[in-house]
């Protein structure tokens, strides 16, 4: 399906009365970024309506592109620092932004534990770690940080932040008294947590966690069951994240009187979430409606005819809070068409149209053009999509 329209009671649309566009996409993973898909999205409006106002939003929802995307908003510098990486003793060179006159540090937690470090032969939740994460939350402090917006998106791991926690000096250990071994699986042998040696700066800082889904820690909704396998996880594997995962949660109830098991959104990047709220007392967030609330993004809206938007993939996990969902919903209550310019859709629209509706929506990925097609010629068919939308409108 190339071209599903969905606009059914949704404003009406033409052309000619188009003066101000505005293009909001997420990035296209594996592909391009948010500001090369909004580039491309341009170069196709351009072409069909020359005279037209574009202002260029692109966007995220917490995972590759917040540090690129928000630091200059905040007026801060990208920094890069070696830490952790997710496998055991891999080193990464992680980006993250430090705002000096907010004293607001930007972290995307996939800088230092995300699914791209790991080679695809490697990919394996059971051992991958989230400690570098810590690393880079503890140099935020060491900067001077008082306020950390922290985007878990992008994920290798299914730890649930446990090895985050680790570096920020709380301590797991087995019956024996001895430190588990980090990486989920590990979690198993978890007999008891002490807290006595985490960072005391964390009592003085707000931690804002910008989360693009809402899955719970446990379940068949959790972080094991559905996220796990896109992590490189076997069915068994899945199993054995599960039980650990269930046990972990069960000693943070019992020894630091967190209950994270259901909380919405603590099974975000493997249970990071969880971690977070229980280890860093975080605010978790939506990540779209933080960004879009620290860029202004409504103050544009307010001048837009149409909103073109778009991302690499839609399926059911755009409802839990994806980008797309969220410039969809605040366009739709602002009665403004959203146009939307996607790498491929699973499933149907009716998966998230409790989120909102588009005014029209074009994949790139159809019957003529492969995912790898898509993938390798991404701001070309991009471009080239757009026009085609543009073009189906009425004059």
């Amino acid at each position: 399906m190339e071209s599903p329209r969905d606009n059914a009671g949704g404003p009406a649309l033409r052309r000619s009365s188009l003066r101000n566009i505005l293009i909001a996409p997420d990035s296209f993973k594996g592909s391009l970024s948010a500001g090369d898909v909004a580039a491309a999205i341009s170069a196709g409006v351009r072409e069909v309506m020359p005279s037209v106002s574009i202002c260029e939003h692109p966007v995220s929802d917490g995972g590759e592109g917040l540090v690129d995307l928000l630091v200059p908003v905040l007026g801060g510098s990208v920094r890069v620092s070696r830490v952790s990486g997710p496998l055991p003793g891999q080193k990464v060179e992680a980006r993250w932004g430090y705002a000096e006159s907010g004293q607001t540090a930007v972290i995307e937690m996939a800088q230092a534990a995300g699914l791209p470090l790991v080679p695809p032969d490697r990919r394996d939740p059971r051992v991958t770690t989230t400690y570098g994460v810590g690393e880079v939350i503890r140099l935020a402090l060491d900067a001077g940080a008082k306020t950390l917006v922290v985007g878990i998106g992008g994920s290798a791991t299914v730890d649930g932040g446990a090895g985050m926690a680790e570096a920020l000096g709380a301590r797991f250990t087995t019956p024996s008294g001895q430190p588990i071994v980090r990486g989920g699986a590990g979690l198993a042998d978890l007999a008891s947590i002490d807290t006595s040696g985490v960072d005391q700066r964390l009592h003085e800082v707000r931690v804002i966690v910008a989360c693009d889904v809402q899955n719970p820690l446990l379940g068949p909704e959790g972080a094991a069951a559905v996220y796990a396998p896109q992590k490189g996880a076997t069915p068994e594997d899945v199993r054995t994240l599960e039980r650990a995962l269930r046990r972990y949660s069960d000693v943070l109830l019992s020894d630091i009187r967190i209950d994270v098991r259901s909380y919405p959104g603590g099974g975000a990047a493997g249970g990071l979430g969880a971690g977070l709220l229980a280890f860093c007392g975080a605010e978790l967030k939506s990540g779209i409606d933080v960004m879009l609330d620290a860029t202004s993004f409504d103050d544009q809206l307010r001048r837009a005819d149409c909103v073109i938007t778009g991302e690499g993939k839609i399926d059911r996990q755009v409802a839990y809070g994806k980008a797309i969902a969220g410039v969809l919903r605040r366009a739709n209550a602002s009665n403004v068409p959203v146009i939307g310019v996607v790498g491929c859709l699973e499933g149907s629209l009716d998966d998230f149209r409790g989120t909102g509706r588009f005014y029209d929506l074009i994949t790139l990925v159809n019957e003529r053009t492969s995912v790898q097609t898509a993938i390798e010629n991404a701001a070309f068919l991009i471009r080239q999509r757009t026009i085609q939308l543009l073009q189906q409108i009425p004059d």
